[in-house]
């Protein structure tokens, strides 16, 4: 066997072997993204299963303002539905809406004194408010795993691999400014 052809076969060789540990690599990070969003899964499921405690909590001790519960309660459905349909789209915009429901809703809350003193509304207050840093923390998590999915399909020579067995983009999850406003307290009473 002539030099030549032990030069061409190593190159495929190195070039299949390249394709290999890249595909495994890709696969991996798609896998990511995927944990990712499983992650934030988990949290929403179990916000939306605590949320209806907090606000029978909160109805057993005060008539408050109807409009309140409403908005929270039609927030979390959309939260629900978004993130059963995995609409990355829709589940930013509703959760702003629960966002500003549950600012709406302890800001409610501060005007009761009888009702900050009950125990279980402070617990599922804290537990709520622990459930809402946590799921901060998974969206950054989450939008960080996309970035390395996107950069690694766009990457050359890996964007050669991502294309030939269909790795695709996946798309952040973004929130428009009003979603991310802080929660005005003081309208809220009217002042």
């Amino acid at each position: 066997m002539g030099i030549a052809t032990m030069f061409f076969l190593g190159s495929i060789v190195v070039a299949v072997i390249y394709a290999v540990a890249a595909y495994n690599n890709l696969v991996q990070v798609k896998h990511a993204v995927a944990k990712a969003w499983a992650n934030i899964d988990v949290l929403l499921k179990q916000r939306h299963d605590e949320l209806p405690k907090l606000i029978e909590v909160c109805k057993q001790y005060k008539e408050f303002e109807a409009g309140t519960l409403e908005r929270v309660i039609a927030a979390r459905a959309q939260v629900h539905s978004a993130r059963e349909q995995q609409n990355i789209g829709a589940l930013g915009e509703a959760e702003g809406m629960l966002r500003q429901g549950l600012g709406r809703l302890f800001a409610v809350a501060e005007a009761y004194p009888e009702l900050r003193a009950n125990e279980n509304y402070m617990q599922l207050q804290t537990r709520i408010s622990q459930l809402e840093n946590a799921i901060a923390d998974r969206r950054e998590f989450y939008n960080e795993s996309v970035n390395i999915n996107n950069v690694r399909i766009e990457q050359f020579p890996d964007a050669i691999v991502a294309r030939m067995f269909g790795f695709g983009a996946k798309p952040l999850l973004e929130f428009s400014t009003a979603e991310k406003a802080d929660v005005d307290v003081k309208a809220m009473f009217g002042n």
